[in-house]
């Protein structure tokens, strides 16, 4: 039986939809002075989400043609920014004017053009740029999204590129197999380091776990933070011995040490008393998600923390990030989904963690953070 809430609720939902949906209402709401704003930005959200798909290939253009960079040094004319790009009169023009639209590029006086404020924020994480490049293949898995939501497109690129996800046996592959997508999850790391270590302190732990660590890039964040800690890093045995490397060339190989390993097969390494999972559990489907849970909740000794940090499903002015961009990525690449706090400290409870928390971080669209620990 629906209650009087639900009915009301249903009722009014169906009025604004018919009038929503309503061409005259719609010239009525554009020409009302009190109603314009809200249906020109409504038209405009609703402009974007049809096409965004075009934004991003500009953006992929720029970053191809090595646009941004060109522009950091000062601006440039636009012939000096024809030889650059190696286009055509026509073809500069256009592209400029639309990475001007999107605040990529911005024109100058003199006719030339630098860099635009989002331009400049772009190269101020070049994480950012290393995943635009990347998304040419989800953009081909994504050509028909109905075959990919029924599972009839065969074999998906992003699927092929992060191995592990489709491999039956992760830990026998070699790191030719591992080599693109360390190189890329250590680009990205950069942009979430920071922020995870300012949401909370490790003054009083002793050593740190990274599980899917990666090339070490967060452990190496976290060594110039907190000087005191020990380190440890699990992944799989090819990308454990290239962060094994990357400890020795750095000078932190007296302080961090690589295991290899299947982090959804076999025992954590013991003796860290604050375990990491940065951008590792969304990759992966619940059941594995509880098996790595319980076995980071098995390696912690009591009082010991767990840092799952990654993007949040249901962020508040970041849902599309969540269920609709990682939503559609992780189902291309054949594993994983994002999930909300709720659930993720649900799973941790399950697993046997207590005092589970959100924490504030500073850019909560790219990284969200939830603490565990043990009982």
């Amino acid at each position: 039986m629906m209650s009087n809430a639900y009915q009301l609720r249903a009722k009014w939902l169906a009025l604004r939809n018919r009038l929503l949906a309503n061409p005259r209402f719609q010239r009525w709401a554009v020409d009302f002075p009190l109603t314009r704003p809200l249906a020109q930005r409504r038209a405009r959200e609703l402009f974007d989400v049809t096409a965004g798909f075009v934004y991003s290939q500009i953006l992929f253009a720029c970053v191809q043609l090595d646009l941004l960079p060109f522009l950091a040094a000062g601006p440039r004319s636009r012939d000096e920014l024809a030889l650059h790009l190696d286009l055509d009169e026509a073809g500069t023009l256009r592209l400029l004017k639309a990475a001007t639209s999107l605040g990529l590029v911005e024109p100058w006086p003199d006719g030339g053009y630098g860099l635009g404020a989002q331009g400049a924020a772009l190269l101020g994480n070049p994480g950012i740029a290393a995943m635009v490049e990347h998304h040419a293949m989800l953009y081909a898995d994504l050509a028909d999204p109905v075959a990919l939501l029924r599972g009839e497109g065969g074999p998906t690129r992003l699927g092929a590129y992060w191995s592990y996800a489709a491999s039956a046996e992760p830990d026998g592959l070699e790191a030719g197999e591992v080599a693109d997508y360390s190189r890329l999850m250590s680009a990205s790391q950069s942009l979430v380091a920071g922020d995870i270590l300012d949401a909370c302190s490790l003054q009083d732990r002793r050593c740190l776990l990274d599980v899917g660590g990666g090339e070490g890039r967060f452990v190496a964040s976290v060594a110039a933070r907190w000087p005191h800690l020990r380190l440890q890093l699990f992944d799989l045995p090819a990308v454990g011995a290239q962060a094994q490397a990357r400890f020795e060339r750095e000078g932190l190989a007296d302080r961090a040490q690589a295991f290899g390993g299947n982090m959804l097969a076999d025992a954590l390494p013991r003796g860290a008393d604050v375990i990491s999972l940065v951008r590792v559990v969304h990759d992966h489907d619940d059941a594995a998600v509880r098996r790595l849970l319980a076995a980071a909740h098995a390696a912690l000794p009591p009082g010991g923390t767990l840092l799952l940090a990654e993007p949040l499903a249901g962020t508040p002015g970041a849902e599309p990030m969540g269920e609709a961009y990682f939503g559609f990525y992780l189902l291309a690449m054949g594993s994983g989904r994002p999930r909300t706090p709720a659930e993720l400290t649900a799973m941790l409870e399950q697993a046997g963690f207590v005092r589970v928390r959100q924490r504030r971080t500073r850019r909560p669209l790219l990284t969200g953070l939830i603490t565990a620990e043990v009982a």
